[in-house]
């Protein structure tokens, strides 16, 4: 999916007009003196700013809607709305992203992003001197991954991204970082999306996705991706999890997935993709070795979990246990070609499956039946789906309701070489009310 929005961008005009000089403060902060450079009183626009900030520096944005885009391409800054709702990037539905960043260690904190083509808020490694770049046209199967090192270090926190073209929330070709207490709606693909990268090191927690295509994607991110306590909640699928040869590193396997709200996706006033995996809470396409534990997975006409296959990639040794499945059209479906069956998924909690006779095979599976483990998994040609609605378009999806601010007096500490992963222990079964008071219109 990657390629082609990059492409896009490749062509696309972007003229940044920077200032000859502006008054640059040196404040005093939790962590030292550090350079603060406030727009619009030091700098007039986004792109005045970017240019002046030094590396370790902050952006600070005063409440004012702001009609441009901000590349950042200086290490470990800090870019942070002073007000979440107020301070507001607007695309205009012509601009291709609000924020993007392409060096290590940024942080985009507090502030709104909307009304961009393609997305609202990107972190990727994948950059030329003019900022996101794409691949040739031969495809990703061809692409030196060694040339394009990963971004190393990032953080969203306190963002709310609504009714931009593509994706809210982006992280690509990145790894160590956290999106965290944010909000994504109005995505025609996915609110959140995290893709094409081994050993991420990322953490995906306390976010609420909404009346997206998509809630959650991940396409080829791998090994220490947690996806814990958020709120996938009437989109017109909740969550996925892919392998693709579309991007690097096939395939997609060893995701946490704990304790969070994947219910009542079959939202009609969301973007119109998705069709073929409309209400849908979870599916997981050709995704390999991944836990599901302890999440609310309710009330999709189609299937609470998918799995079925991505070409020649089976959907495998994925384990589910200890969530809470109620009111789905069937929990649990297996739709994979007979061609790429899947094997060793292990389902403990499901209280129905279509074919019939896989649910047999999953409890087995979990039991340690190593013969069921090994045999290819019952499954079914055809599933009952509900036709999905036409959607509406990106632009005309309602405007969430005011979120809450970051927390008065953040610091701006240095992103660390990892991320300290939370105690999953703590992540129970959510129940439906599970921030909801983060959720809905104005």
């Amino acid at each position: 999916m990657f390629r082609r929005v990059l492409a896009a961008i490749a062509v696309a005009a972007l003229t940044i007009v920077f200032a000859a000089c502006a008054r640059v403060d040196e404040t005093s902060t939790p962590d030292g003196q550090r350079q603060v450079i406030h727009v619009p009183g030091d700098a007039q626009t986004l792109a005045k700013a970017a240019k002046l900030v030094r590396a370790g520096g902050v952006i600070s944005i005063a409440p004012g809607t702001y009609d441009e885009q901000l590349l950042i391409d200086t290490p470990d800054v800090t870019v942070r709305g002073e007000s979440r709702s107020e301070t507001i990037i607007n695309g205009g539905g012509v601009r291709p992203y609000g924020v993007v960043a392409v060096a290590d260690g940024v942080r985009v904190e507090n502030l709104t992003v909307t009304g961009a083509t393609f997305y609202g808020v990107l972190f990727t490694g994948l950059h030329d001197e003019n900022g996101p770049s794409a691949p040739t046209a031969d495809g990703y199967e061809h692409w030196d991954p060694e040339q394009f090192p990963p971004l190393e270090r990032f953080l969203v926190d306190h963002v709310t991204a609504y009714n931009n073209g593509l994706y809210g929330i982006y992280a690509f070709n990145s790894r160590h970082g956290i999106i965290r207490d944010s909000y994504a709606s109005g995505s025609a693909d996915s609110g959140i999306y995290v893709g094409q990268c081994t050993a991420c090191d990322i953490l995906v927690t306390g976010n609420v996705a909404e009346r997206n295509a998509a809630g959650f994607e991940n396409s080829n991110a791998s090994d220490s991706v947690v996806i814990t306590g958020n709120r996938f909640s009437g989109n017109r699928i909740g969550m996925t999890l892919l392998s693709s040869y579309q991007e690097a590193f096939t395939p997609q396997r060893s995701n946490q997935v704990i304790g969070n709200l994947v219910t009542d996706n079959n939202e009609p006033l969301a973007p119109a993709q998705a069709n073929g995996a409309f209400a849908t809470g979870i599916g997981v396409s050709g995704g390999q070795d991944n836990v599901f534990e302890r999440n609310l997975i309710a009330g999709h006409e189609r299937a609470g979990i998918i799995f079925t296959n991505t070409e020649d990639l089976p959907a495998s040794g994925n384990h589910v246990s200890g969530n809470v499945f109620d009111a789905n059209g069937v929990d649990v479906a297996n739709t994979s070609a007979a061609r790429t069956p899947a094997t060793a998924n292990c389902v403990a909690d499901a209280a129905s499956t279509v074919p019939a006779e896989l649910f047999a095979q999953l409890s087995a599976a979990c039991a340690g039946d190593a013969a069921a483990a090994a045999a290819a998994q019952a499954y079914t040609a055809e599933l009952n789906t509900p036709p999905a609605p036409r959607g509406t378009s990106f632009k005309k999806v309602a405007p969430p309701r005011a979120q809450s601010d970051l927390p008065a007096g953040s610091s701006y500490p240095a992103l660390p070489a990892t991320v300290a992963m939370p105690d999953l222990a703590q992540f129970g079964v959510p129940d439906a009310s599970f921030l909801v008071e983060r959720a809905g219109t104005r």
